[in-house]
C-alpha cells in the first residue's frame, strides 16, 4: 500500500513550483523590457514631481442637497446620480463621511496632482507666522470679543433653524388635520349617526 502512495499518489498538499519553467519568464520577461516590449515597466521615464499638500482654497459643499429628495435612475449621467460627485475622479460617494474620506484621500490628491507629504516650514516662517498673529491680536482685529460675537451669531442661527423647524411640523399638523376633516361625507356620517368629529358636548 505504501508502495502505490509514493507512485501514483501526491499527498503532500503543499504547492510545487517548477523553477526551471519560472526561470524562463524571468529570462523572457527581461528579454522584453531590454526591447520595449508590451511589459514595459511603468517607472521608466522620468519621474513625476509631485506638489507637497496645501489647504482647500474652497469651501466643501455637504448641505446643499441636505433634505432634498431626487429621482434616481440608472440612466442618469454620474453627475446627476444621487450622492456626492467628485469631477477630478468621475465618481459618485453616496454620503457626506465618505466623501470627505475621499477628497482627503491619496488618489484624488494624487489626481490633483499632489503627494501626500507636507512641506516642511523653515524656521524663519514660522516666525513670520508668530509675528504676524501677534500684529493681529495688537491691532484688535483679533480679539475675544470677536470670538464670543461668532458663537452667539451660530447659537441663533441655530436657534432660527429649531423655530422654522417646529413652525413645518405645526403647518404639516394642520394640513393634515385639514385633510382628514374634508374625507368625511357629510351624508355619510349622517347615515351613520354622527355629526362630525371633535364637535363640542350639547
Amino acid at each position: 500500500m505504501a508502495s502505490s502512495n509514493a507512485a501514483g499518489v501526491d499527498n503532500t498538499f503543499r504547492r510545487k513550483f517548477d523553477r526551471e519553467e519560472f526561470l524562463e519568464r524571468a529570462r523572457e520577461r527581461e528579454r522584453q523590457e531590454e526591447e520595449g516590449g508590451p511589459h514595459k515597466s511603468k517607472s521608466k521615464g522620468p519621474p513625476l514631481q509631485r506638489k507637497p499638500l496645501k489647504h482647500r482654497d474652497y469651501e466643501v459643499d455637504l448641505e446643499s442637497r441636505l433634505g432634498k429628495t431626487q429621482v434616481v435612475t440608472p440612466i442618469a449621467p454620474l453627475s446627476q446620480q444621487a450622492g456626492y460627485y467628485c469631477s477630478v475622479c468621475e465618481c459618485v460617494v453616496k454620503d457626506s463621511a465618505n466623501y470627505l474620506d475621499h477628497i482627503n484621500g491619496k488618489k484624488h490628491q494624487r489626481a490633483l496632482g499632489m503627494s501626500m507629504r507636507v512641506e516642511r516650514a523653515s524656521l524663519q516662517q514660522v516666525q513670520e507666522r508668530f509675528e504676524k498673529l501677534k500684529k493681529r491680536k495688537t491691532d484688535g482685529t483679533f480679539t475675544e470679543q470677536d470670538l464670543d460675537e461668532r458663537i452667539l451669531k451660530q447659537q441663533q442661527e441655530e436657534e432660527e433653524r429649531k423655530r422654522q423647524r417646529r413652525e413645518r411640523k405645526k403647518e404639516k399638523k394642520k394640513e393634515k388635520v385639514v385633510e382628514e376633516e374634508t374625507e368625511i361625507d357629510p351624508d355619510v356620517a349622517a347615515m351613520m349617526g354622527f355629526g362630525g368629529f371633535g364637535s363640542a358636548k350639547k
